[in-house]
Order: C-alpha cells, then structure tokens, then sequence
C-alpha cells in the first residue's frame, strides 16, 4: 500500500473540489498537517473539506483565533492555523488536548509551529507551486492516512 500520492489542482474550483474528495476519503478521528507557503491554498483546501462535512456558512481561515470549530452532525471538525503562533508552549495554556479527545476530523496549519503539543499526523498535505495551479503532495503518517490515500486511489 503506497504511503504517498501527488494530485495537481489547477484552480480554485479544482481545490475546493479535492478538499471534498479528502474528506470523504478521510476516517473520523484523522488529523491532517496543511503545509505550504504562504497564498499557497491551504485555507482553500480547508474550506473544501469543511464544506463536503455539511457546514454551509462560511469558512475563514483562524489565523487570529488559532482555532475555528465547526459543530456537525458527524461530530466537531476543528481548523488550526497556527501561523501567528508566538510560541509553541502557548498551546498548552489553550488546552490543546482538549481538543483531541472526541473529534470528527483536525486540520492543522503551520503545524511545525505547535511542534512537540500536537498529535501526530495521519496525513500530511503539501501545497506547492505549479503552473497552471498548485500540486499537493499526500504522505500517510499512520494507518488511518494509508487507508485515506488508498481510497483516494479508487
């Protein structure tokens, strides 16, 4: 079972709509680590998932609340962008673990940034440059993210 796959999205459109096929592809209780530059589609790819999970207002990147819960039918779905985090550390005083306990799904931005107070990844998602759009580079950390890339094979 391959443990990495690479998908282009050529645009917006193309992004939001592999943020769908991710969460469907994606078991509950999965953790995913969104890396990229800045401008990169990480939030895009963010709102895909999010909204294939059902929610129908909108969805904004949580780079000055760190994190942007979303209450669903399946259970809560959390989105981390921890870009502005000034320290690491600073995620204890939120109660990061907390947050893990009963989940539907995590996705976490700048994760290098909570290093050492976060789970580990399930899946880890890549964004990069390539024209026309972006390639984004799926690595499986654990069983759950194998299975996920193995369903996105289908």
């Amino acid at each position: 079972m391959s443990t990495e796959k690479s998908l282009s999205a050529p645009d917006e459109a193309a992004m939001l709509a592999l943020g769908a096929r991710l969460y469907e592809a994606l078991d509950v209780g999965s953790v995913v680590y969104l890396k990229g530059e800045l401008g990169m589609g990480k939030t895009t790819l963010s709102r895909g998932i999010v909204q294939a999970a059902g929610h129908t207002g909108a969805v904004k990147s949580p780079t000055y609340t760190l994190v942007e819960p979303y209450q669903l039918a399946e259970g809560t779905l959390y989105h981390f962008d921890l870009y502005r985090l000034g320290d690491a550390e600073e995620l204890e005083f939120m109660g990061i673990r907390d947050y893990f306990i009963d989940f539907r799904l995590a996705l976490i931005e700048w994760p290098e940034r909570g290093a050492g107070f976060l789970p580990p990844a399930d899946l880890v998602v890549t964004i990069q440059p390539e024209l026309p759009g972006r390639r984004l580079h799926l690595q499986a950390q654990s069983p759950q993210g194998r299975a996920c890339l193995q369903r996105l094979a289908l």
